[in-house]
């Protein structure tokens, strides 16, 4: 296989809007979280697809923590960056900012780390371009980045073990 042109965090960025109505929410008008976290994911598959040029699969949601909750009527803004390409996977990280449209006001309620495995024609992993770190910030995030993923390997392969012993 001939060696892959790397691509920029920027070339893949996505940002995904969805104004919440009644049928997002519970009987309180907060948006339900599954929701929230349907949306991420799309946003995060979109970013790792322009990645990839390819068809992605999650394979790992490694957190989503609701700091603030997102009311029917506001705007949820996802955005959706690259922090880490491995041979096959890549590492998408969501923001997920609530806006006020009356107000303006803008609160971030969400981050979430989602993890995408890159398909072939015959629905196989397949190698992904390497991520092209280009400020300080992205190389910090593709730092923490490695560690995620170290730590997910250890996971899995605890996991493995465990489902073998029984």
């Amino acid at each position: 296989m001939s060696e892959q042109v790397g691509r920029r965090v920027s070339e893949s960025r996505t940002i995904l809007s969805h104004f919440m109505m009644p049928g997002d929410a519970n009987p309180l008008g907060n948006v339900h979280g599954g929701i929230i976290m349907k949306l991420a994911d799309e946003a995060g598959g979109i970013a790792a697809s322009r990645h990839s040029r390819r068809n992605t699969v999650t394979v790992a949601v490694d957190s989503m923590s609701f700091l603030k909750p997102i009311y029917v009527g506001t705007l949820v803004t996802f955005e959706a960056r690259l922090t880490y390409v491995g041979r096959t996977s890549m590492e998408v990280e969501v923001r997920v900012e609530a806006e006020n449209l009356l107000t303006g006001e803008k609160t971030h309620t969400n981050t979430a780390y989602l993890v995408y495995v890159a398909l072939d024609e015959h629905s196989k992993p397949t190698p992904v371009p390497p991520l092209i770190l280009e400020t300080d910030e992205e190389k910090q995030l593709a730092e923490e980045a490695r560690e995620r993923q170290r730590i997910r390997l250890k996971m899995a392969k605890r996991l493995a073990q465990r489902e073998a012993a029984q």
